[in-house]
């Protein structure tokens, strides 16, 4: 079944064409990624399908909820880690996810707030505020939020910026565990090992242009690797 449909997405703020006609289906159980270049209509396409963002012209349905005519209802059913957002500064790290808790009405927080807190090693930094904490600790936070109410859906960000090493290894096998089960993932990022590894799909967007999308054993030729596919297509459309 399908998870997201858009259909000729477009976007334009005064003069410029942030999105120009993107069309795409990713289907439940998928873990799908999005990949471009800084400018290329990544997170604009992420707001628009999360409702946050209302569209120049086209539709968007997530989960079979139109997300210009029910945002909050999108908004409700799936997990979101935008790329530039952290969490209030007047709250502490355990408050911040007892306020998510509470929004989303989840049922028996506590412990669903202490698996993420122990997931992330967040135990000492709980009671501190959010604003002095660094800001790969602030990331930690906000993919918690995202998680903690156990969303069959997530749309991610560029989620593992910010991120040491060893914590984006650890997030990435959860993710793949995550879809093994069931849930689906729209990952954007320009991190093209995380996308190789992560997922199955891509789809490759280029100012404001879908310029490719296809599994990324179809995309590649022979010995590329999908940076050589990546790098290729860029190029034809230059």
């Amino acid at each position: 079944m399908t998870a997201i449909t858009a259909r000729d997405l477009k976007k334009s703020y005064g003069n410029v064409e942030a999105l120009n006609g993107l069309s795409i289906d990713v289907e439940e159980g998928e873990s799908f990624c999005l990949l471009g270049p800084n400018g290329a209509g990544k997170s604009t396409t992420i707001g628009i399908l999360t409702g946050s963002i209302e569209p120049t012209a086209g539709s968007a349905t997530v989960m079979r909820v139109d997300t210009i005519k029910d945002p909050m209802g999108v908004k409700k059913m799936i997990g979101i880690v935008p790329e530039m957002e952290y969490p209030p500064s007047f709250l502490t790290v355990k408050e911040y996810l007892d306020m998510v808790c509470s929004i989303r009405r989840v049922p028996d927080p506590e412990p669903k707030i202490k698996r993420w807190i122990e997931f992330f090693d967040l135990g000492k930094k709980e009671d501190v505020l959010c604003k002095d904490l660094s800001k790969g600790t602030k990331k930690k936070v906000m993919i918690s939020a995202a998680l903690v109410h156990s969303p069959k859906l997530l749309f991610l960000d560029e989620p593992f910026l910010d991120l040491d090493p060893v914590v984006q290894r650890n997030l990435r096998e959860y993710l793949l565990s995550y879809v093994k089960e069931g849930g689906t993932i729209f990952l954007s990022t320009h991190i093209l090992e995380i996308a190789e590894k992560l997922c199955t799909r891509v789809g490759i967007l280029y100012n404001g242009r879908l310029i490719a999308c296809d599994d990324i054993s179809v995309l590649k030729r022979s010995q590329e690797s999908l940076e050589d596919v990546f790098m290729r297509l860029v190029a034809e459309e230059a």
